[in-house]
């Protein structure tokens, strides 16, 4: 089954001055050392205090495992002679988008003038999870019946309950930042590839995007590389949480297509409906309510988590992830990045203990063996295929 469902992950990291806890702008002398290191998994976003990598196409969760340790242990390699360091998180707890330099690439230049002040004030970052799908038609049935859980995972990846210097009161003010785009948030139901194509069609032929990839919905089927792209989850400061949230979103794409495959299916609801679980989960993360649709009563949104893990625990040891999904009990336990964050507020009324808590967090679990990266990556070099951007 493993084979039917590769994974790729793409982490957007923050770039830290460790003297100040705030964002640094400097992608751009990192790139150099870090395209060296790293070849193509390492980009740079519109921002310069955003650096992005991503895993080529992965079997199974293990060797998803891997390539994260490379490429978290490889960025600090190259932040280090700098005297940077990375965090993880969905945004920083003070730093201002003002205070923020723009990548001079022209991609970002026309995207600028598009989005204007909404697009100077993405100093957000994402976690995004690809599942390959071969059969276009199955794919986007998955993608109508896997948008039922999105606000599950998003409850399990809050992590930006501060903005600029405040908490928020949110568990994800991420997505208040994030929904002032376009063509983002909870997605519509399509009929079939067919149907989602023409729609991406319309929106070519009337200037409002280039291609497919300008729609940056939380759940995405991606138009080239035939995978659903999960784009709800707040970037994670532990990669352990990282391998959860992913393992658990491929469970949820085999288990869907298990269930098509013996002519069954998940009950699908409206967007408005599931918009409504969206934004709780926003709020209140693991400690809110979901609404149940079914019972048409809400539920506590830890019971709804375990029940998700019942429902796809017969596919688990196949796509080889147990241990990882297992790891969900922990979250569940002892809470998400959100809630550790607010709990150092509490505890210290100091922004920038929240600030270094994150990046402490980002190398938590990566020993000093693990981060002799070039010899991570000649042991898995030769396995490499092209990578899901």
């Amino acid at each position: 089954m493993a084979d039917m469902f590769t994974i790729g992950i793409e982490e957007e990291f923050q770039i830290i001055d460790p003297k100040t806890q705030n964002l640094k702008s400097h992608v751009a002398e990192m790139l150099q050392a870090g395209e060296e290191l790293l070849g193509d998994q390492i980009k740079p976003e519109m921002l310069q205090s955003v650096i992005e990598v991503g895993t080529t196409i992965c079997k199974d969760i293990k060797q998803a495992r891997e390539e994260l340790t490379k490429l978290r242990c490889g960025l600090a390699s190259v932040c280090a002679p700098a005297g940077l360091a990375l965090a993880g998180s969905g945004t920083h707890p003070s730093s201002h988008w003002l205070d923020q330099n723009v990548t001079e690439r022209e991609r970002y230049k026309r995207l600028m003038h598009d989005m204007q002040d909404i697009g100077r004030g993405l100093i957000i970052w994402g976690l995004h999870v690809h599942v390959y799908v071969g059969e276009r038609d199955r794919m986007i049935d998955i993608f109508n019946e896997a948008r039922y859980f999105l606000p599950h995972l998003l409850a399990l990846s809050t992590s930006s309950p501060f903005w600029i210097g405040r908490n928020t009161g949110l568990k994800s003010y991420r997505h208040v930042v994030w929904n002032q785009m376009p063509r983002t948030g909870m997605p519509d139901r399509f009929s079939s590839w067919a149907d989602f194509e023409d729609f991406v069609n319309l929106l070519v032929q009337t200037n409002c995007i280039e291609d497919g990839t300008k729609i940056w919905w939380d759940l995405r089927p991606h138009p080239i590389f035939n995978t659903l792209e999960f784009r709800i989850c707040d970037m994670q400061s532990r990669m352990e949480d990282t391998l959860s949230l992913a393992a658990l979103s491929q469970a949820i794409v085999a288990k869907l297509w298990d269930l098509r495959s013996s002519n069954l299916g998940f009950r699908q609801y409206h967007r408005a409906a599931l918009a409504e679980n969206r934004w709780r989960a926003m709020r209140y993360g693991l400690d809110g309510k979901l609404i149940d649709f079914g019972k048409r009563e809400e539920v506590d949104e830890r019971k709804l988590i375990e029940e998700l893990l019942m429902f796809v625990d017969d596919v688990v040891d196949d796509l080889n992830c147990r241990e990882e999904i297992d790891h969900i009990g922990s979250i569940l336990d002892t809470g998400t990045s959100a809630d550790r964050q607010l709990k150092v507020w509490e505890e210290t009324q100091d922004i920038r203990a929240v600030a270094k808590l994150i990046v402490d967090e980002t190398m938590e679990g990566l020993e000093p063996g693990d981060c002799d990266i070039r010899g991570v990556y000649r042991r898995f070099e030769s396995a490499l295929e092209p990578a899901y951007t």
